[in-house]
């Protein structure tokens, strides 16, 4: 049906009335002039107390009415979602057994071609605010002594280059914009704009460049519609497409993009399983916003052969033949280095394509389901759970854990917030306490690289050796924590947060920046001298958003998070 006429003419629509020969509406004015004066004369005859008391029931009227709308009008509505009320604190030693459980987010169909772009404001409580001050102090460190290198030696205050392409600046632009940080935005984007190239002779890392530089360009874009952004992610997306030249199609490790070659690392054959699983966000996205299938296709492909290939309880080994296109037999199976990030993005794929491949969640649910049999176990004497290894050659089961596996709490409960079993839950908040306690554990409230458990003991449930006790300053636990504030409302997830910031600001922060340490067990560590990109892009962003008031400032029934902490649109399919 076509859409009513908003123009009538009212006077057109009065109904005809015969004078003679004629057809007019003149009659009927005259009627309404006659009823007007009838209600004027009728008016004046009312007394000054009957006007009065008109007046009176007017007014109250109106009152009722505004008081009706308001009243219907005062829930605060956030991203299409009713703003819950936060739930109380509850205490550390009791949050495992008594978490309070609020109101999940529910999903909602999302269609990303007509999603209006966020609006950050900035910070709105102390807390944030404090964070911000933290990323302008990194930011200013690094512009003074490491301007357009890749990272900064805070303690030196020398620069350090990696790939040399700008790492920290690309990396962490996004934060600045989420933090409404408009001055240090435009400086970088300035730099990325007239610096940015990539037609040096020289080889990258292909998952890192990827989810670095394509996946930061790319969320810029999608944050401001900035062609330019886009340009610069199409031009790399094309230089890294030569890893997929391999005979099995499962990239190379190592792409020079100024000759758009790819080879195997040196001291390898082989991949990293999880490097060549960790870039389908980017390129499905990179395809969608060139309208150019070239490069989903060919990470989509990666997904879809290691689907296929043997697996233990769906959990991989680490290394693969890019040759062949099959696993090192035998490799070590683990949730932390080399391993961690194929099973967040079997999840985050299924996610971002709209729950569509049923494959990716397939694979996704038996992999947890095998950590659950043959990685998790609980320590002595106090039965904390965590996420051990199988070792190398002989799958012997080893009771350690990286701080990356921290992920994995927070990976958990977006699966369980999009339908996935309750037991997925349980583990995320249980396993989530542990990764605190690797925190707590130590003078400086900051966790080491890895964690050692023990199986039988009467004393402690975990310690650390000297070889694994220094910090790089990581994100993954600050992640699980906003993972699981946004899913569960439960501010006792700030507090948490707000500990491990503090023991950033005491024992990090350096007159240049924020420096990794030599060891967390140690009272005064010793600074190791390096600020890498993922503090500013991850740690700070995601302690950013865990401190809002409005824990769905990035929602993700909209956004999906690529491992370098970098929002993707979700897609219909």
């Amino acid at each position: 049906m076509g859409k009513p006429d908003t123009n009538i003419d009212f006077e057109a629509q009065a109904p005809l009335v015969k004078e003679g020969d004629e057809w007019s509406t003149h009659n009927l004015h005259d009627d309404q002039a006659v009823s007007h004066r009838k209600i004027i004369r009728r008016w004046n005859r009312l007394s000054r107390l009957q006007r009065s008391l008109v007046y009176a029931a007017v007014i109250v009227s109106i009152t009722l009415l505004a008081l009706l709308y308001t009243s219907k009008t005062n829930v605060v509505y956030v991203h299409n979602e009713i703003k819950i009320a936060q739930p109380e604190p509850v205490s550390n030693d009791t949050l495992v057994n008594d978490l309070l459980q609020a109101e999940k987010p529910r999903r909602t169909v999302y269609d990303s071609e007509t999603n209006e772009r966020p609006v950050f404001t900035g910070p709105g409580n102390a807390r944030q605010y404090a964070v911000v001050q933290s990323f302008r102090h990194a930011w200013r460190g690094y512009k003074e002594h490491a301007w357009g290198h890749d990272n900064l030696k805070p303690v030196s205050g020398m620069p350090y280059d990696w790939f040399s392409l700008g790492l920290t600046i690309v990396d962490s632009l996004d934060t600045a914009y989420i933090m409404g940080l408009n001055e240090e935005f435009e400086e970088g984007k300035e730099w990325i704009k007239e610096e940015l190239i990539f037609t040096r002779n020289k080889d990258v890392n292909f998952f890192e460049v990827t989810i670095r530089v394509l996946g930061a360009l790319l969320t810029n874009y999608h944050f401001t519609q900035d062609e330019m952004f886009l340009d610069k992610a199409k031009d790399l997306g094309e230089r890294l497409m030569a890893a997929f030249s391999s005979p099995s199609g499962i990239p190379y490790s190592d792409v020079n993009l100024g000759t758009r070659t790819a080879h195997a690392p040196e001291w390898s054959h082989y991949s990293t399983t999880a490097e060549v699983t960790t870039v389908q966000l980017e390129f499905r996205e990179l395809s969608r916003a060139t309208n150019n299938p070239m490069f989903e296709d060919a990470a989509a492909a990666v997904s879809e052969k290691i689907h296929h290939l043997p697996k233990k309880h769906g959990l991989v080994p680490i290394f693969i033949n890019p040759n062949t296109g099959h696993f090192l037999p035998h490799a070590t199976i683990t949730l932390g280095a080399r391993g961690d990030s194929y099973y967040e993005y079997l999840l985050k794929q299924w996610l971002q394509t709209g729950k569509t491949i049923n494959y990716l969640l397939d694979d996704y649910m038996t992999a947890i389901e095998g950590v659950r049999e043959f990685l998790a176990k609980r320590s002595s004497p106090n039965k904390r759970l965590f996420i051990g290894e199988l070792t190398a050659g002989s799958e012997v089961y080893n009771p350690k854990m990286d701080h990356l596996t921290c992920f994995l709490p927070g990976t958990l409960a977006l699966g369980h917030a999009n339908g996935l079993p309750d037991w997925h839950m349980t583990m995320a908040e249980e396993l989530l306490y542990t990764c605190y306690l690797t925190y707590a554990a130590h003078p400086t409230f900051l966790a080491p690289e890895i964690t050692h458990f023990n199986l039988i003991s009467t004393t402690d449930d975990m310690y650390t050796k000297s070889a694994d006790a220094h910090s790089l300053l990581r994100p993954e636990f600050a992640e699980s924590l906003w993972y699981m504030y946004q899913v569960t409302g439960n501010t006792t997830y700030q507090d948490w947060g707000w500990q491990i910031y503090q023991g950033f600001e005491k024992y990090a922060k350096v007159p240049n920046g924020y420096t990794s340490l030599a060891n967390v067990k140690a009272e005064k560590p010793v600074p190791r001298d390096m600020m890498e990109s993922f503090f500013m892009s991850e740690t700070l962003k995601y302690l950013y958003l865990l401190f809002s008031d409005d824990r769905f400032v990035i929602d993700l029934n909209k956004y999906v998070i690529n491992s370098e902490a970098h929002p993707l649109p979700i897609h219909k399919s």
